[in-house]
């Protein structure tokens, strides 16, 4: 039972009805109970629960690559926390409630450097992905020195293989080991380009996926 003291308009300790009260450092204070949610696991709730834990399945082991590629959207939030909202918002696919990322339309980096020139990958020889891509570094807001950034993710075993400075882009071609372990899985590749003084970052490209050797 709760108690008012010095009349109606005084402090109220305790609850009453759905009102509760009490004092902190001499003040006091009085707070409305929230009403108890009749079902907490709802359609909605539990869609948006599996949307979420298939994005951060996706990002964890991708964290270095995304802190380098949200950069620019790190605003009052973490870069972690923009890449978030971008795959929650546009790289979820499948039915209720059964989502996964929907990879060819994920972003693990966003910016306004220009971007690959047609990037192709081989996977076919043991231990290694090697990229090729068109040297664009003659287009305007391109430069021959922006350096390559390599994101290779295995979703069977939840890892990944980054590379944050790779070649120049006017060198058109990386090769970046992967572990042994990789053999036989299958494997989903980005790639994107970051300038050489870190500053400026492009938008990143899905190259494709494949088997690993």
């Amino acid at each position: 039972m709760g108690k008012i003291a010095q009349g109606i308009l005084g402090g109220l300790s305790g609850k009453v009805g759905n009102i509760i009260g009490g004092s902190w450092k001499g003040i006091d204070y009085i707070r409305i109970k929230p009403s108890s949610v009749a079902n907490p696991r709802t359609e909605g709730q539990v869609n948006q629960r599996n949307k979420f834990t298939a994005a951060l399945e996706f990002l964890q082991p991708n964290i270095e690559f995304i802190r380098k590629g949200y950069k620019d959207y790190a605003i009052k939030m973490t870069a972690f926390n923009a890449a978030m909202s971008e795959i929650l918002e546009n790289g979820i696919t499948g039915t209720a409630p059964d989502f996964e990322i929907d990879y060819p339309n994920v972003l693990v980096s966003k910016g306004s450097l220009k971007g690959i020139l047609n990037p192709s990958f081989d996977a076919t020889t043991a231990g290694q992905v090697s990229f090729s891509w068109s040297d664009n570094s003659n287009e305007i807001n391109a430069n021959n020195d922006d350096r390559l950034m390599t994101l290779i993710y295995n979703p069977a075993k939840k890892e990944s293989v980054v590379k944050v400075l790779g070649t120049s882009r006017f060198m058109a071609a990386q090769m970046v080991a992967i572990p042994s372990n990789f053999s036989g899985d299958e494997i989903h590749i980005y790639n994107a380009f970051i300038s050489a003084d870190g500053k400026l970052i492009s938008d990143s490209s899905y190259v494709g996926s494949g088997t690993a050797a």
